[in-house]
């Protein structure tokens, strides 16, 4: 009978270490469980309140842009739509002084490289002074040039030319003149005259520039 008793005895003892192991176990897996969750929630609030963040950001760098935009487009109708443009020409005729704004703008200054296209314009300048071509040259560098990505902050690049004319001395000082007042900016950095004074022959050296097209620069961002 006292066998019995012991025996029942420590059965019981087991059992209750065994629940007590059991219990411990489970509340030990409950801890692990909650830490983890919540390192996780934390985390997962702390990453959706950056990414709150960047989209607040970039709605209101949107809202200002189209604020811009709208600035932008109506600046540019005042600017096209002068009864006059800024040579005092009708901006809707076809004459040298004639053409809007807008068009008057893009010849001064090319957003893309086409020396064939300058040749031509320098051509006509030449011709109006009632002065003879004897040469117009340069480096095409249009191969080269189609390379140039466009950018964000672009800047004007250089187009060296020389021209070798013949004529009066007064229609070499009228191109000259021509060249100062042109929309198209030009700089003279050489001129050489020979001959008398009814016929005279120029070489002149110069160059013009060409400005390439802006871009705009949109791009994605990854919140981590």
């Amino acid at each position: 009978m006292a066998k019995t008793a012991s025996f029942t005895k420590r059965t019981l003892i087991s059992k209750a270490n065994s629940t007590m192991v059991i219990v411990t176990a489970v509340a030990a897996f409950v801890v692990v469980f909650s830490a983890v969750a919540s390192k996780t929630l934390i985390s997962q609030a702390s990453y959706q309140n950056r990414v709150i963040s960047a989209k607040k950001k970039a709605l209101a760098t949107l809202e200002s842009d189209l604020n811009a935009r709208d600035s932008l487009v109506a600046s540019y109708r005042t600017f096209v739509g002068t009864p006059q443009n800024v040579l005092a020409g009708n901006p809707d005729g076809t004459g040298d002084l004639d053409g809007d704004n807008a068009k008057i703008v893009l010849d001064a200054l090319p957003s893309q490289y086409d020396f064939p296209a300058l040749a031509t314009s320098l051509e006509k300048l030449i011709n109006g002074q009632g002065l003879t071509i004897m040469g117009i040259s340069g480096t095409d560098e249009e191969v080269a040039q189609s390379a140039t990505q466009a950018q964000g902050d672009p800047q004007p690049v250089e187009m060296p030319f020389q021209i070798q004319v013949s004529g009066s001395y007064d229609s070499i000082q009228s191109l000259i003149d021509v060249f100062k007042r042109s929309i198209r900016p030009f700089q003279i950095k050489k001129v050489e005259i020979s001959g008398d004074e009814g016929s005279m022959t120029a070489t002149i050296e110069a160059k013009t520039f060409y400005q390439p097209e802006k871009t705009l620069n949109i791009r994605t961002e990854v919140v981590r």
